[in-house]
């Protein structure tokens, strides 16, 4: 039973058998002391005040003195005002850090098959260029808000939908046809992501050449580009694609595969991965013959022009175009498609899209189609949008080439770990191949930590020197507590001490020790938190407060050193869990932590 739960019953009795009044437990407010006051919870006298007909302090008073008496929970009381600060006797707290010993998942709830479905998009990549650090943070996002709905209780998966068709992958396949001469991911020694993504680069470069020269020759900049020869060709090789046409097809599907393998290993490196991959060259088709059945049920309607709209004016929204004239197709059209397959895939009950805060109203809009073409979880579909993320040096722009890429970043917080690491003497004693490790683990885990660490609504700069600090809220200073609290725990069993299955009772414990246990009882309800919320921040930012909390208690109390037996064991059972609730919240966030350090 939770203390709450049986100090809730305990207060129903004593205003019982004060005031002879039958209260409900939702009459009962429980919350936790204030930091300046002494005890652990705080019951609120102002709901008893008219059953007592007496004062909030002599209220209070009465019901302190009645617990103290009947509740063997309870060691002391004081009270302020109206709050009766309740102090929980020792027993009770190593009670409950037994209970959260015997369970190697405290906090984590497992999913059975009547579980509901919760489906998570993000990534979404082009495969015209490799993934950058805005691609970074909804990776990162994605994959810690799958572990987190999965540790409350769902059945998860995790897809991806690749925008592998369009104007913009054409650019780059007429840049390689123009300009390649044959080159490959294998003969030039780069990833196929990167590869494509000089080419894009470089019909950009090409395309700005030509419209520089049409306006010399008197052309508006309009003009110039609608006359420009390169963009001409590319859409008609758009139209080609189309069509089917079979030596198009064959190009774009040799260059999408190049591109795929560089992705993969981008998705590795990060530790994310899908359940199922959708492509947009397939869904766009299905979205096209939604839209159409909607046509037909009077949903949608047909301009003059041919083209296809919804009205949401009764919404409070506008027109929205969902199929060209010529009868192509625009994003909606495609997203309505995924949706379509995507039912007919899975039995879905949540769908939440991780997808930047620009596409705001669209998510908006596609709720509301989604729900007009009869998709149960339509209208209750969650945009989990998310802000901007630039670096100190500012935006970034993936024409020019001069994006963050994904990559690079990774390599560069590896190298920057391990230069940071060596100076501080951490790899000290370890062969190349556990340095080599523990660098990767730490760079990985700092610029994870450092973007999942801001809520993600709000627009964030990454700094990555910043988020490499041992010290402070990082993930690093979080990692190396881990690695000491395991150290600690070698020490112990080398020294032949073993933690036992229950921690015996009978030890005075002090402010910090209680306040410790009570933070991982904690845990439990900041995963649900989190998950309710769809906020991996809430996660990390109580990682670290629990290791800032075990560090002061580490600085004050002797462990291995302790001379009284019990204690000792009593702190190294508390160290354990410490580490053990650790690794839970930091893996739920995708983050690793090493062993040593």
């Amino acid at each position: 039973m939770k203390i709450e739960d049986k100090l809730t019953a305990s207060v129903i009795d004593g205003v019982k058998k004060l005031y002879g009044a039958e209260i409900t437990p939702a009459m009962v407010q429980l919350q936790k002391t204030k930091k300046e006051f002494a005890g652990h919870l705080t019951v609120v006298v102002f709901p008893f005040l008219k059953l007592s007909k007496k004062g909030p302090e002599q209220t209070g008073q009465e019901i302190g003195e009645y617990l103290k008496a009947n509740e063997p929970a309870i060691a002391d009381y004081n009270v302020i005002k109206g709050f009766l600060n309740l102090t929980i006797a020792s027993d009770v707290w190593i009670d409950l850090l037994n209970r959260i010993h015997a369970n190697a998942q405290w906090g984590i709830r497992k999913a059975d098959e009547k579980a509901p479905l919760v489906m998570i998009e993000y990534s979404s990549p082009n495969t015209n260029k490799p993934l950058h650090l805005g691609h970074v943070r909804n990776n990162l996002l994605g994959n810690a808000l799958a572990n987190i709905m999965a540790a409350n209780g769902n059945r998860v998966v995790k897809t991806n939908i690749v925008n592998d068709r369009g104007i913009h992958i054409c650019k780059s396949m007429l840049a390689w046809l123009k300009y390649g001469n044959g080159e490959t991911p294998e003969s030039s020694g780069k990833k196929g992501d990167h590869l494509i993504g000089d080419y894009y680069v470089a019909f950009d470069k090409h395309y700005k050449a030509e419209v520089a020269e049409l306006m010399e020759k008197g052309m508006s900049k309009e003009e110039a580009e609608a006359q420009s020869p390169l963009m001409q060709e590319a859409r008609e090789m758009l139209r080609k694609w189309e069509a089917g046409d079979p030596e198009v097809r064959a190009l774009w599907e040799k260059m999408n595969n190049w591109v795929y393998a560089g992705f993969d290993e981008t998705y590795k490196m990060m530790g994310v991965s899908f359940d199922k991959i959708y492509y947009e060259s397939n869904t766009y088709l299905e979205g096209k013959k939604k839209v159409l059945e909607g046509l037909e049920k009077g949903i949608f309607y047909r301009k003059e022009d041919g083209s296809v709209w919804a009205d949401l004016t009764p919404e409070g929204l506008d027109q929205k175009l969902l199929l060209r004239a010529d009868g192509t197709s625009v994003y909606m059209t495609q997203d309505i498609g995924t949706a379509e397959q995507r039912f007919a895939d899975y039995p879905i009950d949540k769908m939440i899209y991780v997808v930047g805060n620009e596409q705001n109203y669209h998510f908006q809009v596609l709720s509301i189609l989604l729900d007009k073409l009869g998709f149960e979880w339509g209208k209750d579909l969650v945009h989990f949008s998310y802000g901007m993320v630039e670096l100190p040096e500012g935006k970034m722009k993936s024409r020019e080439g001069t994006v963050v890429d994904a990559d690079d970043l990774m390599e560069a917080m590896i190298q920057t770990a391990k230069e940071t690491s060596n100076e501080l003497g951490k790899l000290d004693g370890l062969t190349q191949e556990e340095a080599d490790d523990i660098a990767r683990i730490v760079g990985l885990g700092a610029l994870k930590y450092f973007i999942l660490k801001v809520d993600a609504r709000k627009n964030m700069t990454f700094n990555p020197k910043e988020s490499i600090d041992f010290n402070g809220n990082t993930g690093p200073f979080i990692q190396y507590t881990y690695a000491r609290i395991q150290s600690i725990l070698r020490k112990a069993a080398d020294a032949g001490i073993t933690i036992p299955a229950v921690i015996p009772a009978g030890i005075e414990l002090t402010a910090k020790e209680e306040g410790l246990i009570q933070m991982l009882a904690d845990f439990t309800a900041t995963v649900a938190q989190a998950g309710t919320d769809y906020n991996p921040s809430i996660l990390a930012n109580y990682a670290y407060d629990l290791v800032k909390e075990y560090n002061q208690f580490y600085h004050d109390f002797s462990i291995l050193r302790e001379e009284n037996e019990a204690l000792k064991i009593f702190r190294l059972a508390l160290s354990q869990n410490v580490g053990k609730i650790v690794k839970e919240a930091m893996g739920l966030l995708g983050i690793e932590v090493p062993e040593r350090m």
